[in-house]
């Protein structure tokens, strides 16, 4: 049985991981990810969401997190899924949200709550209908009133039906697994520092800041570094051991999955643009020249014949 922490999944060995970037609160797209993703998901197979799912000013988060949900559901009815094939990482917004729930631990709870509310707090605040007005109100008032205001959140929480369940599986990265440490597929939600060990990344998995890059010699450790949301909104990034999934989803882009194999070979590219338009790409069929990654509109594609529509699929 694989293991799971309460920091990190273990994938075991899979045959495919599809991995799904930052959602930013577009169900659109997501529905027609997943109705795409619903006749092509096999057993031996694992879905990762890769974090940010919510958005401050997305029109109806609940239906996001409620789609999320539904399709968990739906895969796992399958014969031979286990809960472990589907993974929920923990985007910046949702370590934001954690830590907003502690804010009466914060030094300076104001400039704490200034920082949570733009990594993407704010958007759990409306989900659960809390004025961002009055939160900062009690940021001012004292420890006291805090934890009072910080329980208040957390009870709205559990009383949202399945909300509980999915903040409490959150994970902070998940791996595949290798007998020599060698081979393996890391998949975080922002970041990843290649000088720190998995274990002692604290913000770099999240708020790090510092360049995504993987050089050669990281290989000895991972096959490949995928994470979902990129800070900078530098577009899908395929080039090298590190790889960004995220298209804009949210931000007028497309929502953009990958497609990799047990050994991190990146199989296919997913994007899912406007009014739910799905277009694939076989990666190993396609250059670095072919392919086009945007600054800020998501994934567009070149008129090559390795395109293929979701029809053919």
């Amino acid at each position: 049985m694989r293991c799971v922490s309460e920091k990190f999944v273990d994938l075991g060995s899979p045959r495919r991981i599809w991995a799904v970037a930052a959602l930013h609160g577009d169900r659109e797209r997501l529905v027609a990810l997943h109705d795409h993703l619903a006749t092509r998901f096999n057993v031996r197979d694992r879905l990762v969401y890769t974090g940010n799912y919510l958005a401050k000013g997305a029109w109806d988060n609940q239906a996001v997190i409620e789609e999320l949900l539904a399709f968990r559901s739906a895969l796992l009815s399958k014969p031979g899924m286990t809960p472990t094939d589907i993974v929920h990482l923990r985007g910046p917004a949702e370590e934001a949200w954690q830590r907003l729930l502690r804010l009466q631990f914060a030094p300076s709870p104001m400039a704490a709550l200034e920082r949570y509310m733009d990594a993407g707090a704010e958007a759990y605040l409306r989900l659960y209908g809390v004025s961002s007005n009055d939160t900062k109100s009690m940021a001012r008032a004292g420890s006291v009133a805090i934890t009072r205001w910080t329980n208040q959140l957390r009870v709205l929480q559990r009383q949202t039906a399945g909300h509980e369940a999915l903040v409490c599986s959150l994970r902070r990265a998940a791996v595949t697994s290798s007998t020599d440490n060698a081979g393996r597929v890391l998949f975080v939600p922002a970041g990843f520092d290649v000088k720190r060990s998995l274990e002692d990344q604290c913000d770099c998995l999240w708020f790090g800041g510092s360049p995504f890059f993987a050089p050669a010699d990281v290989k000895q450790k991972f096959a490949r570094i995928v994470r979902g949301f990129d800070p900078m909104r530098g577009g899908v990034n395929t080039d090298g051991l590190a790889v960004t999934l995220d298209g804009g989803c949210g931000r007028g882009g497309s929502l953009v999955c990958g497609c990799f194999d047990g050994t991190g070979r990146l199989l296919e590219i997913i994007a899912v643009g406007g009014k739910g338009a799905i277009e694939t790409s076989r990666f190993e069929e396609v250059t670095q020249a072919d392919f086009v990654a945007p600054r800020h509109n998501g994934l567009t594609a070149t008129q090559q014949p390795s395109l293929w529509s979701a029809q053919a699929s």
